[in-house]
């Protein structure tokens, strides 16, 4: 596995190579600007001289070169009058041995144009403006010009500083960057540091939460919440764990009492087959908590396999009711069904047949002899309600939220109350519905499966 640099390396390196791409855009910019504003500084002296120049030769002749040297340096600027096409009529000194422009630049001249050349007797690159100017019926060329050679020097002084100071600038800021990514980051690397040393032994331990109201502190509050929710699982794992661990010893204590019994000494056939009517009664009950557990194994997030269709909600409760005819009346419990006529909705019949019985169940073995358990199934506009109440002692308070009333979501707790329970809102969550339990005024308790009509 590839190893990556460190986040603040590599914040500091895309911080420090953005500000390089910054530098070197400012940089040319600059060094672009200043030279085109000591051009055109140039360009405005050429103007100036050529337009005295171009001035004075219409009214004092051919010799104002020479006369105005006062206007002339030079070493470094210099003019010329020609006559088409390469006739030089006066010069300055420096430039005197040839013209300064060619015939077919002459010729090119409509107007004032520069030229920026190599000029004969001038060793720097030189900046030239060409005006021309009628003398009667005479055709001249004023040409004025000036070295480029200060330019020059002045735009390396400045290739030269930039070249220097950007690298300079650059590190300062990369140094900046380091810290402040460091100063950003600290409070990420407290949080990892208590996270690494989070353990089992203390689940209720949390990360610090930085008082800044950052992204920082919303992570940090995330990040909690998603501990609060990971040590509820972990509790409601623990609870389901002893619950089932209880459901599960009771059934194998007396299947195990009853096979010692049968062994214990010899057994007339009768005793043999109570004993062993009463071992597979046990053994009945150990598959159906095998089976509650697959169930829930298979439940994730209120995901169950289901193979829906069209059931009447009135033949499986009486159905259900009389799979435990001879239980109840064992028990001396009476059984009642109310459902209205045409009570039929898209479910799974044999997940929710599994739930109803787990709700009758736990009614017949909560009941007092003589009393009653009803089963009533009711369609309203969206939900199909499946009821079932008895006149027993009542859910137990943790069971019931904190008013006592509905359970919003009874499948998170019923596992307290029994693995049964469990199945039920497992079952009804993944049919899109929800489980209630609540204590109805007057005692009993009351179980309430609903079910979206679509």
């Amino acid at each position: 596995m590839s190893m990556h640099p460190p986040l603040r390396v590599r914040l500091v390196v895309a911080f420090a190579a953005g500000m390089a791409v910054v530098l070197a855009a400012l940089g040319a910019f600059l060094y672009v600007r200043v030279g085109q504003d000591l051009l055109n500084a140039i360009d405005m002296d050429l103007r100036s001289r050529a337009q005295v120049i171009a001035g004075g030769l219409r009214g004092r002749g051919a010799d104002l070169v020479r006369s105005e040297g006062k206007l002339i340096d030079p070493d470094e600027a210099f003019s010329q009058v020609l006559a088409q096409p390469d006739r030089v009529v006066d010069s300055s000194s420096a430039v005197s041995g040839a013209p300064m422009l060619d015939s077919a630049q002459a010729r090119s001249v409509a107007g004032p144009t520069f030229f920026t050349t190599r000029v004969h007797g001038v060793d720097d690159p030189a900046r030239l403006l060409a005006v021309p100017v009628r003398r009667g019926s005479e055709r001249l060329y004023v040409v004025v010009g000036a070295t480029l050679g200060d330019r020059n020097e002045a735009m390396g002084r400045l290739l030269l500083e930039l070249a220097i100071g950007g690298p300079v600038a650059l590190g300062l800021v990369a140094g900046a960057g380091w810290m402040l990514a460091g100063a950003a980051l600290r409070p990420v690397e407290r949080m990892r540091r208590e996270a690494d040393a989070l353990s089992l032994s203390e689940p209720s331990r949390r990360l610090p939460v930085p008082s800044t109201g950052d992204e920082l502190t919303r992570l940090a509050t995330t990040l909690n919440a998603m501990l609060d929710r990971v040590q509820e699982a972990m509790e409601r794992e623990r609870r389901f764990l002893d619950e089932a661990s209880h459901e599960l010893r009771t059934p194998l204590g007396v299947l195990r009492m009853e096979l010692d019994l049968a062994l214990a000494r010899d057994r007339t056939p009768r005793e043999m087959e109570a004993a062993l009517r009463n071992a597979a009664g046990e053994t009945d009950r150990l598959v159906r908590l095998a089976e509650h557990l697959l169930v829930l194994s298979r439940s994730v997030g209120g995901r169950l396999p289901l193979h829906r269709r069209e059931t009447s909600m009135c033949e499986l409760l009486e159905r259900a009711a009389s799979a435990t005819e001879a239980k109840a009346s064992g028990a001396g419990i009476d059984v009642v069904v109310q459902c209205d006529d045409g009570v039929a909705v898209v479910i799974d019949p044999e997940r929710v047949r599994q739930a109803v019985d787990d709700l009758l169940d736990n009614a017949l073995r909560h009941s007092s002899p003589g009393g009653t358990v009803a089963l009533s199934a009711v369609r309203g506009e969206r939900l199909v309600q499946v009821t079932v109440r008895d006149d027993g002692p009542g859910f137990p308070p943790h069971v019931l939220d904190g008013a006592g009333g509905l359970a919003p979501d009874a499948s998170e707790r019923a596992a307290a109350a029994g693995l049964g329970l469990a199945i039920v809102g497992a079952i009804a969550n993944a049919h899109g519905g929800t489980l209630r339990l609540r204590n109805p005024e007057g005692g009993g308790a009351q179980a309430t499966l609903e079910f979206p009509v679509r």
